[in-house]
């Protein structure tokens, strides 16, 4: 019978850009969890996002500030175990929470697991509308890469797409449904994922991402990813209904910018004025 992994089997990649004011507390939960090694992989940090990494002992490369698919692909290439954990910046892991994943992820048998996610955010509106949105959505339960666990060689035969700015994730669970692989999100592994107060601008940011992220689905696709035209007007439907039904009104101007963004940056990628790189 094979032997079940432990953390000290696992690398665990972490891509950072300009994350100083995040990486800390991440870097520290993830040491706490004693995997093999961290590994921060830097997309061109002018803060201290490097000397952040290096205090907390991981080993630090740079993708030369070419987006987040290829620093994930990056970290996992340079991983010297058979399982390699994907935790982004805003994460932070609980205490035997790696632990925990790891163990369900080796008993189901599963190609790739993401932990289930708890959003926190501060006192301002769109960081608590960003909270709300993904508290509440159906996004919640969907296969990604923000806390996930992956067979190394699977990660890597599979890869990433690096013409995606964001959707990526979206874009690689589409292919490893289709190559018959197990995948999933946790129900009782949870880590806390953080949105930072920055305002309008970073909610309009990640809106603008995302419909650019679908955007590059349906051109890439063609007629199988059609249907992702109408994901936004239908996630923005639903927020508005249940804000009105549960009498929280605050969030349906949330729920306005959050459709109108996602479609602005989705006419960018296919109408050809979408950008391949990271913002």
């Amino acid at each position: 019978m094979e032997t079940p992994p432990a953390v000290g089997d696992l690398t665990v990649v972490v891509p950072a850009r300009n994350a100083e004011a995040i990486l800390e507390e991440c870097l520290a939960s993830v040491a706490a969890a004693g995997p093999a090694e961290i590994i921060v992989v830097d997309g061109n940090s002018t803060d201290a996002t490097v000397a952040v990494a290096r205090r907390h002992g991981a080993r630090v490369l740079s993708d030369e500030g070419r987006g987040l698919p290829v620093a994930r692909a990056m970290g996992a290439r340079a991983a010297g175990t058979p399982w390699v954990a994907l935790v982004d910046a805003d994460v932070v892991v609980p205490p035997g929470a790696l632990d925990q994943l790891l163990a369900e992820f080796w008993d189901g048998r599963y190609t790739a697991l993401q932990a289930g996610l708890h959003s926190v955010a501060g006192p301002g509106y769109w960081g608590q509308a960003l909270v709300n949105h993904h508290r509440s959505g159906r996004s919640r339960n969907w296969f990604g890469v923000v806390a996930t666990i992956f067979e190394r060689e699977e990660l890597l035969r599979h890869g990433f797409d690096d013409r995606f700015v964001s959707g990526e994730d979206i874009e690689l669970r589409w292919r490893l449904e289709r190559a018959g692989k197990r995948i999933g999100v946790s129900r009782s592994t949870i880590v806390i994922h953080r949105f930072t107060d920055s305002g309008f601008r970073f909610a309009r940011d990640q809106f603008l991402a995302d419909g650019q992220g679908l955007g590059r689905m349906v051109r890439v696709k063609g007629r199988r990813a059609v249907l992702l035209l109408a994901l936004p007007a239908a996630a923005g439907a639903r927020g508005v209904a249940l804000s009105i039904a549960r009498a929280q009104l605050r969030w349906v101007p949330y729920y306005c910018c959050f459709v109108a963004f996602n479609y602005v940056g989705m006419g960018r990628q296919l109408f050809g004025r979408g950008s391949t790189t990271a913002p």
